[in-house]
């Protein structure tokens, strides 16, 4: 018996989190699963490869991790997949990549490369006794290790493995790796090299060909060419072959143009460096973490993840961010507090150049290059696990596709019950084994449609190409119909609901501690040699390539804003130099003559600063500042920019004026985008080497205060009217933002996102402090004195509760960590999430999912991408890289993608809906026909088969999908499960329709006067003489051993091809989510086409087709009834549906007494308790601590 104690957890933590056991082959075990799979045609064995569970326990059995030959994995996610791995072993001088060989009693590594393949050392070079027996698994393109310390295998992610400071890189990793250390260390990490491997056409095809659905389909296929039904098997066949061949096709274009999107930069030369002054040059695929690499100076695509310790870089990172701005990379402090905290990618990443990014240029010290030391190598580094996440997607949660299996097995078990009674009824009639076996296997055929697939995945192509003509375009189709169920949208606010750009709107400046008057720009001549116009030129990271000015929209705004000059070092000038050569900012040259031009002169060279030391900006710490030296001057000073919250924090008491509070709100509640300046003169004893190596923090403290720049972001023309059209379709909106929170709330007012008489309560949470306890602030938002609006769209809906939350980052984590059970209090209504760091953007989606809500992620791609990948419905406005982590990318850069997404969604998911119940009723109505035939010992006909599944059902499965969206997005939402009362009900009321026709018409053929036993001599329609000798010769000659013709089969295949194209018109519904079925002219002509066709055969005999289709001549009379039984059959099926649509749900809810019961998701059973809980919301200026939270939470929920 296996104990708990015998599974392990790998990954523990992370998103890719397994449990793992250990298993060994068992003889016996495998001696049975042979004479199984002998037994059952190799069906075992398949069986065994679809549930690798059963696989792995069938043939093994189960013994401790250290002993074990196979591997069962399982997700500890809500999918809990499983998977198979086997054990390798490699013999290696190590047993952990980072031990010190130097300690080893042998001689030096050799210097041979071993490469990323499994293999030990060779004999001579080493002995083996030496050498150690290390065991690895490989699962999803990483590689785990046995740890006997342990007990349980890891995974070596990189140099963070060691957990190293900053300050230990600068001392201990700084001079590079020998030769026999890379190649020892190459054993574990294997090729730096993101290798996608574009699997053979073979190799495709059989793991295609083992699918259920066609395993399944060979089976009807050998059926039905024992039953001598060639055509429609050809015909089958035929349709599986062109399937397969398309999905060969895709499948391997996408493995093409993944592997080409990687391959493309993934190998290029580099510049090892061996000790303090060796460097020599090596494939990138060598590298290994460690080891030091040269940046040359005209910059170069990374090959791996690496840390700068020397130099500084310009970046582009689209392929990461999606944003093409240019980004200054610095050395990793050396020295200070700083230096001293263990370094981590996240925390340095300003200080980290990433695989796939472009440096595009690098600044260097005279006689020294430009270094980084290789931190992650091949899939672990933050490109390879971009494209893990492609090759290896998590399935698709959606009910839908539960249900459709579970309705599949509901089929099976109608056809079990066929299989039975067709047994039983051929023992009653002494027919012979052969038979039985065939039409009792030929049941199953009938009752699991092989189209069903193919015809269910139509709606969602051909919402596909529609998508892709309104310029969005998708990497996952199956999301698709998910779409259709959004009822929450996030959308991020710079870029995606206001402007990219930024206007200068004015500056507001402080003079010793008091706001003067706000000014409209700074290009005055008394500001020139002001602090503040200081501050404005040097505290940016810009830089210049190709002789252009480049960098992040507000920095180039602020920048051009002083009308001064950048000017960088060429490499000839920083050659000539011992320090690094800075860039210099200065006032333009005025055009004047004489004196003036002299003085001019003199005047710009005493404003000429030069930028010494640059800290980039950080998410995280929300500002930026840099240190620089005025021409002349013997002391240097920093200038710091940043969100008006953290700078006034880092500024002396006295410096900030009194009114800021005010001030700012004064500017946020308008909506304006606020960025604060402050200054500091710095000790004139700082030499220009001990800048470089001063931590931030020993810089941006003490500051004075200088004043405000006030910035208008403009709403997108587009965004008020798609939040309202959003509103009035029900669907919730959010904003997650990274700026200030006032000015989030502003624009979520002027857009429409918070309606003018609403009220917002800002959530602000402080974390412990000294003896205080966490708590939440309650504070009350004032609305702003103009209600009125042009645009009063979004007022159409009055809902009970006009409050919405808002909260910034820092409330956002204290609230998680320390009030746990308001979150989901918050989150059910919450509007506004301000100064959100990446992280956190995806952790709200995910407790917003946690809810039960089906959320949309809108953003341009810059910080977005974890919350892209993470929602039900990513939404990129970016088409760089970065979009490739999200399911949908927009060409047009506004939200009016959103709408478009979730109409094509809605239609996709109703079109799935009806090609599964038409899909379903087919297979029920042939079926029914088949078991009424089966009482005679008559069948339905090779060619028959062949028109009702060729003619009928296939032209109009795939016609009924091509319905376009509705144009408009209603309340209502489609249904998200098949296994639901109204669903259930039409369906269950159609079959019980057709039933009872097909049974009323079998009964009463028999009960004609002219009835008979049908024969070749058979003449009951008095047709002409011609043809009755016709028909008579025909019969002679070839003896109807299947008795497929005779009365009742023609009488039942004419009804039930009425059936099938009634059920169709029936379930092809239009309004409010698709177009009408009359505006499909393909599904209309289809149905026009066939009723026109089969009326005219029942009407007007003729023989080629009757002999073809093998249907008997009947008299008119009875056609004529068969015709009236048609039309009453389709009338009331038609009211049927009617009635169910209109009153199915209420007549349900009503029958099994569910008017009352609570709802099934848990953000609307949330929203039931709150409106009970009379303290909720909490009242204003009133204060949370986290000791109260606790007893009042339980109280109420």
């Amino acid at each position: 018996m296996k104990t708990r104690e015998d599974v392990k957890i790998i990954n523990q933590g992370l998103e890719d989190e397994m449990e793992v056991s250990g298993y060994r082959p068992c003889l016996w075990k495998l001696v049975l699963v042979g004479v199984g799979a002998v037994c059952s045609g190799g069906l075992l064995l398949l069986l065994l490869y679809w549930l690798p569970e059963w696989g792995v326990k069938g043939t093994c059995t189960h013994t401790s991790l250290s002993d074990a030959h196979t591997l069962l994995l399982r997700t500890k996610d809500e999918f809990r997949q499983w998977f198979r791995v086997r054990v390798h072993r490699m013999l290696a001088p190590g047993r952990k990549p980072f031990e010190d060989l130097d300690v080893k009693p042998r001689g030096q590594l050799p210097n041979g490369d071993f490469g990323h393949q499994v293999c030990s050392v060779p004999d001579e070079q080493l002995p083996q006794e030496q050498q150690v027996w290390i065991q690895y698994f490989t699962h999803h393109s990483f590689r785990y290790y046995w740890n006997d310390a342990i007990q349980n295998f890891e995974f070596y992610q990189g140099l963070e493995d060691m957990k190293v400071s900053c300050a230990h890189i600068h001392s201990e990793h700084s001079h590079g790796l020998t030769k026999a250390l890379q190649d020892y260390r190459r054993l574990f990490f294997g090729e730096n090299e993101i290798a996608v491997k574009v699997p053979s056409l073979f190799k495709l095809l059989i793991k295609e060909v083992l699918n259920p659905f066609y395993i399944f389909q060979l089976f009807s296929v050998v059926l039905w060419s024992a039953e001598d039904y060639y055509y429609y098997a050809t015909a089958i066949v035929l349709m599986s072959v062109i399937s397969i061949a398309t999905s060969l096709y895709t499948i391997r274009k996408q493995y093409v143009m993944l592997h080409d999107m990687v391959a493309s930069h993934s190998v290029v030369r580099v510049s090892v460096c061996r000790g303090d002054k060796d460097t020599e040059q090596a494939m990138s695929t060598e590298l290994v973490p460690g080891d030091v690499i040269a940046i040359p100076a005209n910059g170069m695509v990374m090959p791996c993840d690496a840390v700068l310790f020397q130099g500084t870089c310009v970046v582009n990172e689209s392929m990461l961010t999606g944003e093409s701005v240019p980004v200054t990379k610095t050395s990793l402090p050396s020295s200070g507090d700083e230096a001293a905290r263990r370094y981590s990618m996240e925390e340095h990443k300003r200080h980290t150049l990433f695989c796939g990014t472009h440096v595009i240029q690098t600044r260097f010290y005279t006689g020294e290059l430009v270094k980084a030391v290789v931190i992650r190598t091949g899939f672990s580094t933050e490109k390879g696990q971009l494209v893990r996440s492609i090759l290896y997607p998590k399935p698709t949660d959606f009910r839908l596709y539960r249900d459709a299996y579970l309705f599949l097995l509901c089929l099976v078990g109608v056809a079990g019950i066929g299989f039975i009674y067709t047994i039983v009824l051929s023992i009653m009639n002494k027919v012979s084994a052969k038979t039985i076996i065939i039409e009792s296997l030929d049941i199953i055929t009938i009752t699991v449609p092989p189209a069903l697939p193919a015809a269910m995945t139509a709606g969602i192509v051909y919402a596909q190409r529609r998508l892709k003509r309104v310029g969005i375009f998708c990497i996952s189709p199956q999301r698709i119909n998910m779409c259709g169920q959004l009822n929450l949208v996030c959308f991020d606010k710079t870029g995606t609901l206001t402007e990219d750009g930024l206007d200068l709107w004015g500056i507001h400046r402080a003079e010793h501690g008091s706001f003067v008057a706000p000014e409209p720009g700074p290009a005055e001549e008394r500001l020139v040699k002001s602090t503040f116009m200081a501050c404005m030129a040097t505290c940016h990271s810009l830089t210049k390539i190709e002789g252009e000015l480049s960098g992040d929209p507000l920095d180039l705004k602020m920048f051009a804003a002083t009308c001064w000059v950048l000017e960088e070092p060429t490499e000839e000038e920083t050659a000539l130099h011992n320090p690094l050569m800075p860039t210099v900012v200065r006032p333009p040259r005025r055009a004047v003559t004489g004196d003036s031009q002299s003085q001019s002169q003199v005047q710009n060279t005493s404003c000429e600063m030069g930028i010494v030391r640059q800290f980039p900006f950080s998410s995280v710490l929300q500002r930026m500042s840099v240190v620089v030296r005025r021409l002349g001057d013997k002391h240097m000073e920093a200038f710091l920019k940043g969100a008006p919250e953290v700078v006034a924090g880092l500024c002396k008491p006295n410096s900030v004026p009194q009114s800021f509070t005010e001030t700012l709100e004064s500017y946020t509640r308008q909506g304006f985008r606020v960025i604060a300046l402050a200054h500091r003169q710095l000790e004139s004893k700082l030499s220009w080497h001990k800048v470089q190596t001063l931590s931030r923090d020993l810089i941006e403290t003490d500051m004075e205060f200088l004043g405000l720049i006030v910035m208008q972001n403009k709403i997108k023309q587009e965004t008020a009217g798609v939040l309202t059209e959003l509103r009035r379709a029900n669907i919730r909106t959010l904003m997650v933002t990274g700026d200030n929170i006032l000015t989030a709330i502003s624009v979520a007012r002027d857009c429409g996102m918070i309606r003018p008489h609403e009220n917002v309560i800002v959530a602000d949470a402080a974390p412990p402090r000294d003896s205080c306890p966490p708590c939440i602030t309650w504070r009350y938002v004032e609305n702003p004195a103009q209600t009125a609006r042009d645009d009063q769209g979004a007022q159409i809906l009055v809902e009970d509760e006009m409050y919405h939350f808002a909260l910034n980052g820092r409330a956002f984590a204290v609230i998680t960590e320390h009030f746990p059970q308001l979150i989901q209090k918050l989150a059910l209504r919450a509007t506004v999430f301000a100064r959100m760091a990446p992280d956190q953007k995806t952790q709200l989606v995910e407790i917003l999912q946690g809810i039960d809500y089906i959320v949309g992620m809108c953003g341009d791609g810059a910080n977005d991408c974890g919350a892209l990948k993470r929602a039900h419905s990513g939404i990129s406005l970016s088409e760089l890289e970065a979009s490739v982590a999200s399911p949908f990318t927009s060409s047009t850069s506004n939200i009016s993608c959103v709408p478009n997404l979730i109409r094509e969604g809605r239609a996709a998911l109703i079109t799935s809906f009806c090609v599964f119940k038409f899909m379903a009723l087919y297979s029920i109505i042939q079926y029914i026909s088949v078991i009424l035939l089966y009482w005679i010992l008559s069948n339905l006909g090779d060619f028959q088969f062949l028109f009702i599944d060729l003619v009928i059902i296939l032209i109009i499965a795939f016609t009924m999908s091509l319905n376009p969206a509705w144009k408009d997005l209603v309340r209502q939402r489609p249904p998200s499960s098949l296994i639901s009362g109204p669903l259930l009900c039409s369906v269950l009321t159609q079959i019980l329709t057709c039933l009872a026709f097909q049974v009323l018409t079998f009964y009463l053929v028999q009960q004609q006067s002219w009835y008979e036993t049908w024969t070749p001599q058979s003449d009951v329609c008095n047709v002409s003489r011609a043809s009755s000798f016709s028909d008579r010769h025909n019969g002679t000659t070839s003896h109807d051993h299947k008795n497929i013709r005779n009365y009742e089969n023609t009488s039942l295949f004419y009804v039930s091809s009425f059936q099938y194209l009634a059920v169709a018109i029936v379930f092809a519904k239009g309004k409010p989510f698709r177009q009408p079925s009359y505006k499909n002219w393909p599904f209309m002509l289809s149905c026009v086409g066939l009723y026109s066709f089969l009326l005219f055969i029942m009407l007007y005999p003729i023989s080629a087709i009757d002999n073809f289709l093998e249907i008997v001549c009947v008299p008119h009379d009875w056609r004529v009834t068969l015709v009236i039984i048609i039309a009453a059959n389709a009338i009331v099926s038609f009211m049927l549906e009617v009635a169910n649509d209109s009153w199915g749900a209420l007549f349900l809810s009503r029958l099994f007494c569910q008017r009352n019961k609570p709802p099934k998701v848990l953000y609307r059973h949330l929203a039931l308790e709150l409106q009970e809980d009379a303290d909720w919301p909490p009242k204003p200026s009133t204060v949370t601590y986290a000791a109260e939270a606790q007893p009042h939470i339980s109280a109420t929920l």
